[in-house]
């Protein structure tokens, strides 16, 4: 059989062609990768959640600019005894001593007690302190604060006394151990859950290696890249986990789609294992290509929110999918043509003619008629469009009926510090309803004395959610207000606590006096802010760029309308069951803000991924015979096994994130997981196809304007069966 060699072509030529350089490559890739994995271990640090030019960032830079005696964060010693009240002499000596020993550290400055207040445990004493440095800084010097305050303290109290240093940096420091810890288990469960179901798609070990080799090359890299960004930068251990679990789970997806259409090639095109790869590489490599790009153009949306955290998790997730695209576009060739002999080692009993028995009775028959029973549901659905479409919508508008009520926050994620140190002392400290401390920064021009704060301090003492309240002076340029909070940062009375503060600022302090709030309610309060400001305008990003995308892939607006619609409706459905199986569970009440926001990108890019298996198969058949109803039908036939397993994969390596001990990522895996199950089955399955069996001739239509605008892409740097270009 010949076959046509484009650009495309010539390209996987020169790849399989030097096969032994391509592997030796990724091989030494990952070896390297593999040898820095311990050096970015050591260097995971927490991640930057501060808004830029927010209200709490700049309190934070006056407060440490008018105050470097409070340094760049404020952290709480926490101390406690099962045997001693905090007023014995014992008690205070060891408090003392450990104040004398972290006060020695040059990075460590003002040590400030805190006054009992009204319900406090009295075995517990509190002390404030600051400390200086960068993030990365803070983070290297803990484990020797932390060691040098429990050797003082248990050297003077003899061990009757103990110590948790509680912080935003500590807090960081533990959730860094749980995440590592996460992401061992999610190995544990999705590993082996990944290889059956690839054994079970592909009715063979031997062609279950080539996917699992491309995705684990493609996971090494990726953390290898991490790891070098980690020298220069800030990596925290979230992005290791979106890098490892998209990876994962587009590079089986992306090794599959190749894998499926060698094997196609090797049994229709009776082609040789070169020539088949060259033909796989050609064809699939298009889609594959097509979709990266789709996934990488998402995730890009995630610039338009002005969080470093944030787009360094859109920079994670972009990393991994170009890595991922390039190991299955270059290797998974190579490794189908030189483990060829290999391919069918281990077949199941059960799946020895199945596949050649599907397309034999396709051939004899020429309908769905007489073909196996999902051909025959896909005749059905061909004889009765409405019926199915009718039923499908009506199936995900009732599953998205609780978005209505989807209420949205941010906590601290006590799950993932249950057992930590920090966690222990963040419980005792909202036990005593110490629970956190504002900083409220008031410039004042030099020279002109400080604000006067009277008023204001005298009604924050009445507030009952208010604890103890002190002001101060530089004595040249800033007046600050300290706050203590009796609830914990992130809860709702804080929040109302916060817009009380400013309230109460513009109403008490002098006429135009400026102030800033610092502290982890200010910082929580201006990120919620940023997330929900930009939500609206990543959603309108990623749709435009998405419908742009397959309007100009297709030259169809129909079709490009319509893909762009059915996403919409399956992530519709996704987050009204988020928001009914997590609202209500746990103890936030809510769904993690940044849940939607990154769930959204990555579930409609890989959504797009499915549109383009259907569609681009669609379109090839309708090319060669004009006939839009068998055409749909060719779709279903060659892409319902590659789809359905590929979601199946993908599911499951999602679905892997549900064992980890964070409500944010056990969210983000239920959420992508159900939009990817849902979105292989009943949209691409069922509604599209009915749609376009509704839709007919039309489904292909242009406007001659349009048409004129659209840039005309090379038919051979196109994906496998995109329409021919008029």
């Amino acid at each position: 059989m010949t076959m046509s060699v484009g650009a495309a072509g010539r390209r996987g030529t020169a790849l399989t062609g030097r096969g032994r350089a391509v592997i030796a490559a990724w091989l030494l890739a990952a070896v390297v990768s593999a040898l820095s994995l311990p050096g970015l271990m050591a260097r995971l640090s927490p991640p930057s959640l501060q808004v830029p030019g927010s209200r709490s960032e700049t309190a934070s830079a006056l407060i440490a600019r008018g105050f470097p005696q409070f340094g760049t964060e404020q952290m709480i010693l926490v101390f406690d005894s099962a045997s001693l009240r905090a007023a014995d002499p014992a008690y205070q000596r060891a408090v003392g001593a450990t104040m004398r020993g972290l006060a020695a550290r040059p990075e460590i400055d003002a040590m400030l007690p805190l006054p009992v207040v009204e319900g406090q445990d009295p075995r517990r004493a509190y002390v404030a302190f600051g400390v200086t440095g960068d993030e990365a800084a803070r983070h290297r010097r803990l484990p020797t604060q932390i060691a040098a305050a429990r050797d003082a303290v248990r050297t003077a109290s003899g061990g009757a006394v103990t110590v948790t240093v509680v912080g935003v940096t500590a807090v960081f420091a533990d959730l860094i151990r749980s995440d590592l810890d996460d992401l061992r288990r999610i190995e544990t469960f999705t590993v082996p859950a990944v290889v059956l179901l690839l054994v079970l798609g592909l009715g063979s070990a031997g062609a279950a290696v080539v996917p699992l080799l491309v995705a684990g090359a493609a996971m090494l890299v990726s953390a290898g890249v991490l790891s070098l960004a980690s020298v220069f930068g800030q990596v925290d251990p979230t992005l290791l986990t979106v890098a490892v679990t998209v990876c994962l789970g587009v590079g089986l997806d992306y090794a599959l789609l190749i894998l499926l259409r060698y094997r196609q090639a090797r049994r229709e095109g009776n082609l040789p294992p070169a020539a088949a790869a060259v033909r796989a590489r050609v064809t699939a490599g298009g889609t594959v290509a097509w979709c990266a790009t789709a996934i990488m153009l998402t995730a890009a949306a995630l610039f338009v929110i002005p969080v470093s955290w944030i787009r360094h998790v859109a920079l994670a997730a972009m990393l991994a999918v170009f890595v991922t695209a390039a190991a299955a576009l270059s290797l998974t060739p190579v490794l189908l043509r030189w483990l060829d002999p290999w391919l069918e080692w281990g077949r199941l009993p059960w799946r020895r003619s199945g596949s050649a028995a599907s397309g034999s009775l396709w051939r004899r028959s020429g309908s769905a008629a007489s073909g196996p029973p999902w051909l025959r549901l896909a005749g059905h659905l061909m004889d009765h469009p409405v019926r199915y479409a009718l039923a499908v919508a009506a199936l995900l508008l009732v599953a998205a009926l609780p978005v209505l009520d989807l209420r949205l926050g941010l906590h601290y994620d006590r799950g993932s510090l249950a057992g930590t140190d920090s966690g222990g002392g963040l419980a005792r400290m909202e036990a005593d309803r110490m629970a956190g401390l504002t900083g409220l920064a008031l410039p004042h021009p030099a020279g002109s004395g400080p604000v006067g704060t009277a008023a204001l301090t005298d009604a924050l003492e009445a507030d009952p959610r208010v604890g103890p309240v002190a002001a101060l002076d530089n004595g040249r340029d800033l007046t600050l207000v300290l706050v203590a909070e009796r609830n914990a940062p992130d809860s709702d009375a804080s929040a109302a606590l916060l817009r009380r503060v400013h309230e109460l600022g513009t109403r008490l302090l002098p006429p135009g006096q400026p102030m800033y709030a610092a502290g982890p309610t200010a910082l929580l309060a201006d990120l919620g802010e940023q997330v929900r400001a930009g939500l609206g305008q990543v959603v309108a990003v990623v749709l435009l760029s998405s419908f742009v995308l397959l309007l100009v892939t297709f030259r169809s607006p129909l079709i490009a309308a319509k893909a762009v619609g059915m996403n919409v409706l399956s992530i519709a459905a996704t987050f009204g069951l988020l928001a009914l199986c997590f609202q209500n569970a746990g103890q936030a009440g809510d769904v993690n803000l940044l849940v939607p926001l990154l769930t959204f990108t990555v579930v409609f890019g890989l959504s797009m991924d499915y549109e383009v298996f259907l569609v681009h198969r669609i379109a090839e058949h309708y090319r060669r015979t004009g006939d839009n109803t068998a055409a749909v039908l060719h779709g279903l036939r060659h892409t319902a096994r590659p789809i359905t397993l590929a979601a199946a994969v993908m599911t499951a390596t999602f679905a892997g994130l549900l064992f980890t001990h964070r409500g944010d990522l056990q969210q983000t895996g239920f959420a992508v997981a159900v939009a990817v199950a849902v979105d292989a089955t009943l949209i691409r399955m069922i509604l599209v196809p009915a749609l376009m069996r509704l839709l007919g001739h039309r489904n292909w239509w242009l406007p001659g304007p349009l048409a004129r605008l659209l840039p005309r892409v090379p038919s051979g740097d196109l994906p496998a069966g995109a329409p021919a270009r008029s």
